[in-house]
C-alpha cells in the first residue's frame, strides 16, 4: 500500500491506515468504477477483511483480468465473530445487510437457526430485534459483536423483545439464534394468505404443480406472465439459490401488488416487475430458462414464445376456458409435451354439513422448445 499512488476505502479504512492525501471515499451509492477509472495506476482498496465475502473483491474481479489485481485477504468479521461464539460457519447463514433491507432475513429464518449478519451502524442493531419481535421472533437471541479484531471489540448479548442496548459501536455485526416462529415451509405451494392479492393468484395446490413442472435450477431464469400477484416468481426464487424472474403483469395496481410481494419475502433484488401486455413486451426481457404462463394463453402469444425461446426452455402453460383448453390440446398434437389436466375441490359448509367445493379444472401443457 506504500506504493500506491490512489488508495480508495471508507473513511474509517482511510483513517485507519493513514493515506493522507492519498486517500479516496467510496461513492455513494457504492461503485467501482473510480477504481476502474484509473487503469495503469498503482492503486490500493482497502475492503473488508476478505473481500470476496460480502466485500468489494468481486465486483472488482469481475471487471478485470486475473494479472491486474492482488489480494491479500484477512479473517473476515464472520470468521472472528463464530470463533468468538464457537459457531460452524458451514452451519451458519452468512448475510451482507449493511446495504440491503431485514427482509433478506425471511427466507433462512426458521426456529433453531444461527445467522450472522453485517449491519450498517451501531443503530440498526435495535431495529433489526424490532423487525425480529414484529415477525414472531421476540424470543431471538441475539449476540452483538462491535468492532471485531481491534481493541474496541466488544460482544454484548440480548434477546430481541427486550433489547435495550446503547451506544453500539461500528462496525457491528450481530448473531442471532433464532426462536419463535417456525419459519416458511420449503415445499413448494406457500399459503395463499402469505401473499398480496386482489385474487388473481395461482391457488396453492395448482402452485405446487406449476413448480413441479417449472423444475427450476439454481441460477436459472424465470418469465411470469400474467403474473398477477408474482406467487409464481416468489416460489421460484425461492426454490433455488440465485434464481431470478421477470414478472410481467398488465394492470398497475397488480404490478404493484408483485412488489409488495417481492419485498416481503426478501426477494426484491431477484423479482423484476415490468408492467406490459404479452407478447409485446417480451422483446426487451432477457433470455429465460423457464416460462409460465398463468392464464390468457393465444395463438399470437405461443407463436412468439416458440420463435424466441431458445432449445431447452421450459414452457408451462394453465387453461381454465375451453377455448385455452382446446389451444393447449392442439398445440400439445403438434408440439409434444406433457398434458396434466388437474381436478381439485376442498371441504366446505354445506347447511348444516359439509360437502366439496370444486374448483374450475385446470389443464397444464408442459414443453421443453
Amino acid at each position: 500500500m506504500d506504493a500506491a499512488e490512489i488508495v480508495f476505502g471508507g473513511p474509517r479504512h482511510l483513517e485507519l491506515a493513514g493515506v493522507g492525501a492519498r486517500g479516496r471515499e467510496w461513492p455513494v451509492p457504492f461503485s467501482v468504477e473510480p477504481v476502474l477509472a484509473l487503469r495503469g495506476h498503482r492503486v490500493a482498496v482497502l475492503a473488508s477483511g476478505d473481500p470476496f465475502w460480502h466485500g468489494a473483491g468481486g465486483s472488482l474481479s469481475r471487471h478485470l483480468a486475473p494479472e491486474d489485481w492482488q489480494v491479500f485477504p484477512a479473517p473476515s468479521c464472520f470468521s472472528l465473530a463464530a470463533a468468538r461464539l464457537g459457531w460452524k460457519i458451514e452451519e451458519t447463514m452468512c448475510l451482507g445487510l449493511h446495504a440491503a433491507p431485514f427482509e433478506r432475513l425471511t427466507p433462512v429464518l426458521h426456529e433453531g437457526a444461527r445467522i450472522l449478519c453485517t449491519l450498517r451502524d451501531g443503530d440498526a442493531a435495535g431495529d433489526m430485534a424490532r423487525w425480529l419481535t414484529t415477525r414472531g421472533y421476540g424470543a431471538s437471541r441475539m449476540t452483538v459483536c462491535e468492532a471485531l479484531g481491534g481493541p474496541r471489540q466488544r460482544l454484548r448479548g440480548t434477546v430481541a423483545e427486550s433489547y435495550e442496548l446503547t451506544d453500539v459501536a461500528h462496525p457491528v455485526v450481530v448473531a442471532i439464534e433464532a426462536r419463535g416462529a417456525p419459519g416458511l415451509p420449503r415445499a413448494s405451494g406457500l399459503a395463499d394468505d402469505l401473499f398480496a392479492s386482489d385474487g388473481q393468484i395461482t391457488k396453492r395446490p395448482v402452485r405446487a404443480l406449476t413448480l413441479s413442472a417449472l423444475a427450476p435450477r439454481p441460477g436459472q431464469h424465470l418469465w411470469d406472465l400474467g403474473a398477477g400477484s408474482g406467487s409464481i416468481s416468489v416460489e421460484v426464487c425461492l426454490a433455488a439459490p440465485g434464481t431470478t424472474a421477470t414478472a410481467l403483469e398488465a394492470r398497475a395496481d397488480r404490478a404493484a401488488n408483485i412488489r409488495v410481494n417481492a419485498r416481503a419475502f426478501g426477494l426484491e433484488h431477484r423479482i423484476t416487475t415490468v408492467e406490459g401486455r404479452s407478447p409485446d413486451a417480451l422483446a426487451n426481457l432477457p433470455d429465460p430458462d423457464m416460462v409460465f404462463v398463468g392464464g390468457g394463453a393465444t395463438v399470437a402469444l405461443v407463436t412468439a414464445l416458440w420463435k424466441r425461446l431458445t432449445p431447452g426452455t421450459r414452457l408451462v402453460i394453465n387453461a381454465v376456458t375451453l377455448e385455452t383448453e382446446a389451444l393447449l390440446i392442439g398445440y400439445h398434437g403438434s408440439h409434444g409435451g406433457h398434458l396434466l389436466r388437474a381436478d381439485l375441490a376442498e371441504a366446505g359448509p354445506l347447511g348444516s354439513m359439509r360437502g366439496w367445493d370444486r374448483a374450475r379444472p385446470v389443464l397444464q401443457w408442459t414443453v421443453t422448445r
